[in-house]
Order: structure tokens, then C-alpha cells, then sequence
């Protein structure tokens, strides 16, 4: 590969983590598409500088022909387009072949979302006081209580947490922070599990609220395979993951004639678009509730 083009990418992904705050998820993610990208130049012959449209066309017929969806591939094209048009203001490159390639055309995705009895039952599956699970219970309300993502789960340092005022504050994309209120159940969990769990477990210097029982944070894939168990135990049947919280959440406040102003807010989502897929969620559930239990339905 070209020791050049290495080290502009490099240099673009340490402008997107410093300039843009982008997650450690983020740069992962365009690390891999911009590694495929360098792939399919090499394979070309082509400099990454030197790069046209017929060679961007080329890469996502690639994609597809790899198997990689629609979405995939729309992501990919992100990464490359963003390198480009960086590439271009940075004056090493005078053409960004990017420009006249169309995004691919996504199916809209609806979100996947719990019943509220069934996360009712989700939240209260980690019964007992085993030092686990008393944490798990917490975790599992504070996530739903205030609508977080897992990365921002995971996150919360003891300093974002105000139990007495019931807010708490969360570190979203784009290194962006929110007050959130939690509401009283949620913070009952949290209480106990500060009082009874952390301290067993705490380190010196040790910050993150939610710690495995060797003291360190409990990773995100470590909450995803307590969700997974849970739903086992609550008889959900359906596969659940860990962002359906956030998902039920926005959805819940909907169904229940929350402001879709307001939700965009506690979710932190910068464009309301964003947030306004939960109306066509709601307006699904709203359907089948009609469907099963109106005389006419």
C-alpha cells in the first residue's frame, strides 16, 4: 500500500476522533470501510489521490457482490466520501470522485420495540440481591429511565449523577452532553446499588458508575449478554437487544402524548427527522391496538 495514502487516512481519522468527536465505535467503523477502499485502489493500481468515479462505482458493485446490504454500503460510501471531500479542503487532492455517486436507496427501517409488559418484565428478570444482579437492575432502569444509548450506559461517571434532584447527565455523539431526569423507581435501583454493590467492587481512582466485580467498567458487550439472559428469564420470546430500551422508551412517551420536540430532546438526536421514526412505530402499534380490541376493527 501506498505510505502516503496511510498517512492520510491517518490524518483524516484523527481529524473526525479530534476536530468532530467522533466515538471510538465511528472510527472503527470507517477504519474498515476505508481499509477496503485502499483494498480495491491497490487491487486498481490506482493512488488514493488518483482515485475517479469509475473507481468508486466499482468498489460498491464490490460491496454488493460481497454480500453487504444496502445500509452497508451506504456506510461505506460515507466513509469514502467524507476521506474525499477532506482530502479536497486539505488541498491533497483537487477532485472528490464521490460527488456524483448517488447514495444507495434504503428501506425505511422501523426501530424494534418492547410492550410495556414486557419491559416490565425485562426490568425487574434480575431478581434477588447477588451483587450482579442488584447492578443489572439498576443498569436496566437507569437505560430505560432516561432513554440511553448503551455507550452512554456504560459511560456515566459517578459525577454525572444528581440522585437527589433525579437528573443525570449523559455523554452522547458528536461528545455531546444532555440532562436527562430519571425518574423515582430508577433511582431507588441506582441508590441501592451505589450503597450495597460499588464499594465491594470500587478500585482507587475508579470513576464509572456501573463496574464489573473486578472493578473495572462493565463493557458494552457485557451488557448486551446480560440483556440477552434477561429476556430469557422474563419469557420475552422474541430476540432483544439493548437499544430496544432507548427504542421503547421514545416510543413509550409517544403512545403516551409526549411532544415529539420533547422526546428529540431527551434522546439528544440533533435532527428531528431523527426522531420522528417513532411517530411511524407509534402509528403501527396504534393500528394493532385498534385492530385487536375496537368492535370494528
Amino acid at each position: 500500500m501506498d505510505a502516503s495514502a496511510d498517512v492520510a487516512v491517518d490524518a483524516f481519522l484523527a481529524h473526525l476522533r479530534v476536530e468532530k468527536g467522533a466515538s471510538p465505535h465511528t472510527l472503527d467503523g470507517y477504519a474498515r470501510d476505508l481499509g477496503r477502499w485502499r483494498a480495491h485502489l491497490d487491487d486498481e493500481g490506482v493512488g488514493l489521490t488518483d482515485a475517479e468515479v469509475v473507481h468508486v462505482a466499482g468498489h460498491l458493485v464490490r460491496l454488493s457482490q460481497e454480500g453487504l446490504s444496502a445500509r452497508s454500503q451506504a456506510r461505506a460510501l460515507s466513509a469514502l466520501r467524507g476521506l474525499h471531500q477532506w482530502l479536497v479542503r486539505e488541498r491533497m487532492a483537487s477532485v472528490d470522485p464521490t460527488e456524483l455517486i448517488d447514495r444507495p436507496k434504503l428501506s425505511r427501517r422501523l426501530p424494534g420495540v418492547l410492550g410495556v409488559d414486557d419491559v416490565r418484565r425485562l426490568l425487574e428478570a434480575p431478581t434477588g440481591t447477588k451483587p450482579n444482579r442488584v447492578r443489572d437492575r439498576a443498569m436496566l432502569h437507569t437505560m430505560y429511565a432516561a432513554g440511553l444509548r448503551v455507550s452512554e450506559l456504560v459511560n456515566l461517571d459517578l459525577n454525572d449523577l444528581d440522585l437527589e434532584a433525579g437528573f443525570l447527565s449523559a455523554f452522547g455523539k458528536g461528545r455531546k452532553r444532555r440532562i436527562v431526569p430519571v425518574g423515582e423507581v430508577a433511582r431507588k435501583r441506582i441508590a441501592v446499588y451505589l450503597a450495597e454493590v460499588r464499594p465491594k467492587w470500587s478500585r482507587p481512582g475508579a470513576r464509572a458508575v456501573f463496574l464489573s466485580s473486578r472493578g473495572k467498567p462493565l463493557t458494552r458487550q457485557a451488557f448486551w449478554k446480560n440483556v440477552k439472559k434477561y429476556a430469557l428469564e422474563a419469557g420475552i420470546t422474541k430476540d432483544v437487544y439493548p437499544h430496544e430500551l432507548r427504542h421503547s422508551f421514545a416510543t413509550h412517551l409517544l403512545l403516551g402524548g409526549a411532544d415529539l420536540r420533547v422526546v428529540q430532546t431527551l434522546l439528544g438526536h440533533a435532527d428531528i427527522a431523527t426522531t420522528q421514526i417513532y411517530t411511524h412505530v407509534t402509528g403501527e402499534r396504534l393500528h394493532d391496538l385498534l385492530e385487536r380490541h375496537h368492535p370494528r376493527g
